[in-house]
C-alpha cells in the first residue's frame, strides 16, 4: 500500500473511531436539521432511547472534537449547536441517507415474507406503452436463495402482475434474472435503472437475446432523487 493510500485508509479509520457508535451521528443530523438544542430536549429529540450518561458522553467526545458547542442560559442545561466543522459533516450524512435509502432495506425479510408487495413495486415501474407485444415473463432469482422463485408478467395493454408461481408460458417467453435484494428493491422503488444494474453485475440475466436486449425499454426511467415517493 502506497504512503498516499496509508494516510487516507488512517484518516478513515480515525473517523469511524470517533463517531462510528450508535449515536454520534444522529446528535450531529440532529443539530444540524433542528438547530440548537437542549440537553432535554436531544434525550426526547433522537430516535430510539438513548441513555442521559450516553448523551453525557457523547456529547462531550463531540466539543472535544470540535464538531459540537454548548451556550449556557437559563435552561439549567446549556444549549448544544454545531460548529463549523460540524456543518461540515452533513453534507457527508446527506450522501449516506440516500445511499441508505437506495440500497438498505427497511426490512431484509420482507421479499421472503411479503414478495407480492415488492413484485407490486416493479409492476409499477413498467411502461404500460412500451411492455413487450406478447406475454414475457421476468423471472426472479435472489443471490444465496435460488430455491425462491418470482414471476412477473409482462404485456402491452394488460396489466402486469406478479405470480407467487410458475405461469407455465412458452420456455421462450422467459428472462431468467438473478439478483441481490438491495438491488432488486432498489429498482422496484425506481431508484436505479436496469442498465446501471446489469453494468456493474448486481443483477445477470438469461434468456432469448433479443428479450433481453429490450428488457430496459419496458420499464420507466429511474427517478430523481428530488421526485422521489416512498412507495
Amino acid at each position: 500500500m502506497g504512503s498516499r493510500e496509508f494516510v487516507g485508509y488512517c484518516s478513515f479509520t480515525k473517523a469511524i473511531e470517533h463517531l462510528g457508535d450508535r449515536w454520534s451521528l444522529l446528535i450531529v443530523r440532529e443539530l444540524g436539521m433542528v438547530g440548537p438544542r437542549g440537553f432535554n430536549d436531544l434525550v426526547t429529540g433522537l430516535p430510539g432511547r438513548i441513555s442521559r450518561s450516553v448523551l453525557t458522553d457523547r456529547l462531550r467526545r463531540l466539543e472535544t472534537l470540535g464538531l459540537v458547542s454548548r451556550r449556557d442560559g437559563p435552561d439549567p442545561h446549556p444549549a448544544y449547536r454545531l460548529t463549523a466543522v460540524g456543518e461540515g459533516l452533513m453534507p457527508t450524512l446527506g450522501s449516506l441517507r440516500a445511499w441508505a435509502d437506495t440500497w438498505l432495506p427497511e426490512d431484509p425479510d420482507m421479499l421472503e415474507r411479503d414478495p407480492d408487495v415488492v413484485l407490486g413495486w416493479l409492476s409499477q415501474r413498467v411502461d404500460p406503452d412500451r411492455a413487450p407485444r406478447r406475454s414475457v415473463v421476468l423471472e426472479f432469482r435472489l443471490h444465496h436463495h435460488h430455491d425462491r422463485r418470482y414471476w412477473l408478467v409482462l404485456q402491452l395493454g394488460v396489466e402486469p402482475y406478479g405470480c407467487l408461481t410458475d405461469p407455465l408460458l412458452r420456455p421462450d417467453r422467459y428472462v431468467y434474472l438473478e439478483s441481490s435484494m438491495p438491488a432488486l428493491l432498489a429498482l422496484a422503488r425506481g431508484r436505479r435503472d436496469w442498465s446501471d444494474a446489469f453494468e456493474d453485475g448486481s443483477v445477470t440475466a438469461a434468456g432469448d437475446p433479443d428479450l433481453l436486449r429490450r428488457l430496459t425499454e419496458w420499464f420507466r426511467p429511474a427517478e430523481s432523487p428530488h421526485t422521489r415517493v416512498e412507495p
